[in-house]
């Protein structure tokens, strides 16, 4: 079964069987049950939906679907095209619509792709409007718009450069600096969106120099598009052989940011928001957010500045959450994703792109010799199998209930803060296992944490 629904969206394999792959009668109902969704509970008036996609090779076939079938529930369809997940976020709000879908499975291979639901202010749903989508998914009970109701689409190709210049509208985007600095990047676009509009971003900023690799938006993915090390070899080698100052890989829509060091080394995915949230904090007074499962570096160069950082639950609507609840100044999570409220409130790696190359600039240091100056982390990440009749929640329960003596957090599972590091244990959704993740100074010592909890499961 390669059918996944969430509160966050529906996302699938193409082709195969209806209710088990992402097939058009899957596709339709589920747009269906947004669509109904938006009608009965968004107040804007605005009668609009925003709808934009990655280049992945299902997309058009799929965005298709979407926009018809919004069209046939009476809605007008704003159709920005080949748009990056923060492009459409950003569209919405910018067309004051009701709401929007963003056509993409992010970083999953080229045989997936998915409808992610986005709220009227550019955002993606909670959990019970998430919930109340997935209902009406099922109950499969639709009213359609009447011939003298039904929808438009409207094309509008203008959102990527509006992005971009709102990019280089925010304060701490140092356009002057990074000229001077004459930098030479590379990027990484795996064949998809990011291919669009970085080449554009990367002018704007004074970037001469660029070295595209796998920039040609065809969806047809040069290596596995998750910006993970492994999947980076090749990227790394052209970075380091030809001599750029920075290396910048993003996923296919765009909201994940990875940075390579001039040297072909990983700056580290974790370590991207924990630079720009440095930078912002050196210019900015206020607080931080990351999930649960995203490195303590955050934490500790946030009390550098004397500021609080807050730990939310897995999942990008809960760090946006929390970060309106603590009036945090940046957020994000530590698979690259940066969220800057100065522009919207989503992971967006252009911004994380302009304000890193800002302060790098400013720091006069390479690349590695900057990543030096942060609080040296690692995560060993790992998970146990268990049968589907194990009582996770009584584990995880056993598990909280036998180190109450350290600084526990249940809010997702459960999180143990030990001086030397912490263990994150969190229940799949989809299959029977428990993802411990584990972090502290060095790889040895994570893994020696992780081992320690995972004995005590198995036992």
């Amino acid at each position: 079964m390669s059918l996944i629904k969430s509160i966050s969206g529906i996302r699938g394999t193409i082709g195969g069987t209806t209710t088990d792959n992402l097939t058009p009668v899957d596709i339709v109902a589920f747009a269906s049950a947004y669509g109904s969704w938006v009608r009965d509970n968004v107040t804007n008036g605005s009668n609009k939906i925003v709808v934009g996609r990655d280049a992945r090779l299902s997309g058009d076939m799929v965005s298709s679907l979407v926009m018809q079938t919004l069209v046939a529930l009476g809605f007008k369809v704003v159709n920005i095209g080949l748009a990056t997940t923060p492009t459409t976020e950003i569209a919405v709000t910018e067309e004051h619509a009701d709401g929007g879908v963003i056509i993409t499975a992010s970083h999953n291979p080229k045989q997936w792709n998915a409808l992610k639901l986005l709220n009227n202010k550019g955002e993606f749903l909670n959990a019970q409007e998430g919930n109340d989508v997935l209902k009406r998914a099922e109950a499969s009970k639709f009213t359609f718009a009447d011939i003298d109701s039904i929808g438009a689409i409207e094309i509008n190709n203008s959102y990527n450069t509006k992005h971009i210049e709102k990019v280089l509208a925010l304060p701490l985007v140092d356009v002057d600096a990074i000229k001077k600095a004459n930098f030479s990047v590379a990027i990484d676009c795996v064949n998809s969106v990011g291919g669009i509009i970085l080449p554009e971003l990367l002018e704007k900023l004074g970037v001469k120099n660029v070295l595209q690799l796998n920039c040609e938006a065809t969806g047809k993915f040069a290596h596995t598009p998750e910006p993970i090390p492994e999947n980076l070899v090749e990227t790394a080698a052209a970075i380091r052989n030809n001599k750029v100052d920075v290396g910048f890989v993003v996923d296919p829509d765009v909201d994940r940011l990875a940075i390579i060091n001039e040297d072909g080394t990983m700056f580290g995915e974790e370590y991207t928001l924990v630079s720009v949230a440095d930078y912002v904090l050196q210019h900015t007074a206020g607080n931080t957010v990351s999930n649960l499962s995203s490195t303590r570096a955050l934490s500790d160069v946030t009390k550098k500045y004397g500021k609080e950082y807050n730990a939310a639950a897995v999942g990008e609507v809960n760090v946006v959450t929390k970060m309106k609840e603590t009036n945090a100044v940046i957020g994000g999570e530590g698979n690259g994703g940066v969220i800057y409220p100065e522009i919207h409130y989503g992971r967006d790696a252009l911004v994380g792109i302009a304000l890193f190359l800002s302060l790098l600039a400013k720091s006069g240091k390479k690349c590695s010799d900057l990543r030096k100056t942060y609080p040296e982390y690692v995560i060993s990440k790992n998970k146990i199998q268990l049968t589907p009749e194990t009582n996770v929640d009584a584990i995880l329960a056993n598990i909280a209930e036998q180190y109450k003596n350290e600084k526990v957090n249940t809010i997702d599972g459960v999180k143990i803060d030990f001086a030397q590091g912490w263990v994150h244990l969190r229940k799949s959704n989809t299959e029977p296992i428990i993802r411990i993740y584990a972090e502290s100074s060095s790889m040895d010592a994570a893994n020696a944490l992780a081992q320690e909890i995972m004995n005590k499961i198995q036992k």
